[in-house]
């Protein structure tokens, strides 16, 4: 008997859901509800399954772009030993404890410079939780309040170039439009957008009631002067923007690939470390042994996600989702909302990862199909993907501040005050699709000549 396309999609999402709620690894979940309804759908005819696996999973193992991901990791496990975030924390604890939400502003600064020199979100938000959580307990900050900054402005690494989303991303698409270069260069205003409204949040809500966020004393303030405090801040601020511009300038400005510029930015994270005389050979086995174990996981999800994308795509889901998107008389706006909340919906339960994997491979034919840019689509994604590490009940950034926050911080606090941040992700999302500018202005600059 020969099921439906219709049946087969339903099917293999509700048993994909109920595997992932169970508990299992999601890699292998995601492989193995792939085999399951693969076996279902050509008739049990394993060696044919087993040729579509090998030849959709190497054409994507082969793609060149994928060597700078672990390249970022190592890069993102040295700046992690190199002590550069707690640096510059320190400078701007002094420079802007004296106002109110002062130490809450200093967090999110902390986060955007750190999201510019690594794409790695769990590196922020523990670094940020050992670092800023106490100071901002000791203040009288509220809970709620300061797991909300952290655990928002931590998740900016995951969008703010260098990213391993956006390799990712780039890599899965194959289209000129979104390749890496264009998805950093993309990103760079929508991240600094996000940074910005969690920067106007907190400045609003501590000057609205200043309990919530209340300055440092005058006596602590005044031990420094002017001028100490600006050498201390560019003393700290320097060699992350170096960093920076070693990395992003040289692929914006076309001098290196993103495979390349991440080989730069592993030397220049190694440099930074050597030079702040945080790195030893403990450090070195340290990060190659952290940078190897994300680095598999993140290529079994890429293994497990490309099974259950081709299997999917093989039976005819594909056509399935577009006829339902296109074909049932929607506008392409209606469309659009429904592909971003479908996204946002798994983000509450899949990792990123796989979601790019099940996700990118139906919905992009369907966003050139409806007459959107693709570049503009792709950052849209993952705006909304960032959400996936704040909503409960599995946002990743949750439960990694959890790990590290001082006594006294709940799951309670902690789901409280990612909230509000959570709007504010949806908010910048919503200026996106108003302003598509904010996402393709950038890269038009740097790549279109």
């Amino acid at each position: 008997m020969h099921l439906s396309p219709e049946f087969l999609t339903v099917a293999m999402f509700c048993t994909l859901i109920v595997t992932i709620v169970l508990g299992h690894p999601l890699a292998y979940t995601l492989a193995g509800v792939a085999t399951l309804f693969g076996l279902i759908d050509n008739g049990f005819n394993v060696p044919g399954l087993f040729d579509l696996f090998v030849n959709n999973t190497w054409g994507l193992m082969n793609n060149y772009v994928l060597v700078a991901v672990p390249l970022f990791i190592f890069m993102a496990q040295l700046l992690d030993s190199s002590k550069v975030a707690e640096q510059l924390f320190e400078a701007l604890y002094i420079v802007l404890g004296g106002i109110k939400g002062g130490l809450g502003l200093a967090v999110v600064v902390v986060c955007t410079v750190f999201a510019a020199t690594t794409g790695i979100i769990g590196a922020s938000v523990v670094a940020m939780g050992l670092l800023a959580a106490p100071a901002l307990m000791q203040k009288g900050y509220q809970k709620e309040l300061s797991s909300g900054i952290i655990c928002a402005a931590g998740t900016l690494g995951i969008l703010i170039p260098p990213s391993i989303m956006m390799v990712v991303y780039g890599g899965l698409t194959g289209l000129k439009e979104t390749s890496v270069g264009n998805l950093f260069a993309g990103a760079v205003f929508p991240g600094l957008i996000l940074s910005g409204l969690y920067f106007a949040y907190v400045t609003l809500r501590c000057n609205l009631n200043p309990k919530l966020g209340p300055a440092i004393s005058k006596e602590e303030a005044g031990k420094w002067s002017t001028k100490q405090k600006w050498t201390m801040t560019l003393k700290s601020l320097i060699p992350p923007l170096a960093l920076i511009f070693l990395v992003m300038g040289t692929i914006l400005f076309g001098v290196a690939t993103p495979t390349e510029a991440a080989g730069l930015g592993a030397t220049g994270a190694f440099l930074l470390a050597v030079a702040n005389r945080a790195f030893s050979w403990e450090v070195l086995k340290k990060a190659s042994f952290s940078t190897l174990r994300t680095t598999a996981m993140v290529m079994m999800l890429f293994i497990g996600g490309k099974m259950f994308s081709t299997v999917f795509l093989s039976m005819g889901g594909g056509d399935v989702v577009a006829d339902l998107l296109i074909g049932g008389g929607l506008s392409k706006w209606t469309a659009l909302l429904i592909m971003m909340l479908i996204v946002f919906i798994m983000g509450m339960f899949i990792d990123w990862a796989a979601i790019l994997m099940v996700t990118v491979p139906i919905f992009m034919p369907i966003a050139l199909e409806l007459g959107f840019d693709p570049l503009w689509f792709s950052i849209l994604m993952c705006v909304n993907l960032q959400t996936s590490f704040l909503t409960p009940p599995f946002g990743y950034a949750l439960f990694y501040f959890a790990g590290v926050a001082p006594k006294g911080y709940t799951m309670s606090h902690i789901y409280r005050g990612i909230m509000p941040f959570v709007i504010l992700q949806l908010v910048g999302l919503i200026l996106i699709v108003v302003f598509p500018q904010l996402a393709t202005w950038l890269p038009q600059f740097f790549f279109s000549h």
